[in-house]
């Protein structure tokens, strides 16, 4: 996205600022999701040299949904909530296999799609 269409974006909806934040701290590709010309939602995936990758989806500021799931598609964290805490948490997580890390498989990733 080019500085202007971005600067614009914050403008509209301050909490963009974040989903920037998350996108350049690297490793992050963010593709729409578009059905009758109409962007429907926003998805992000960061993968991780184990296999293991993080995902988040955007509907709005006050509707997304973050997870990270283990190489073999198991979910071991979500989050359901506003588009910043989401970031927050996801930005916050430790990389797969560092100390306090979630480890334990509490489902499968069901509709998320990752990479």
């Amino acid at each position: 996205m080019n500085p202007d269409a971005e600067r614009l974006a914050v403008a509209e909806f301050a909490e963009l600022r974040r989903l920037i934040e998350l996108r350049d701290s690297g490793h992050w590709l963010f593709l729409p999701t578009v059905r009758d010309d109409e962007t429907i939602d926003l998805r992000g995936v960061r993968t991780w040299p184990d296999g293991s990758a993080d995902a988040i989806r955007v509907c709005f500021t006050t509707d997304a949904a973050g997870v990270r799931t283990d190489r073999d598609g198991g979910v071991v964290w979500r989050l359901e909530g506003g588009l910043v805490e989401v970031v927050d948490e996801l930005i916050a997580l430790p990389a797969p296999g560092a100390p306090g890390a979630p480890r334990l498989v509490k489902g499968t990733s069901g509709g998320w799609r990752t990479p």
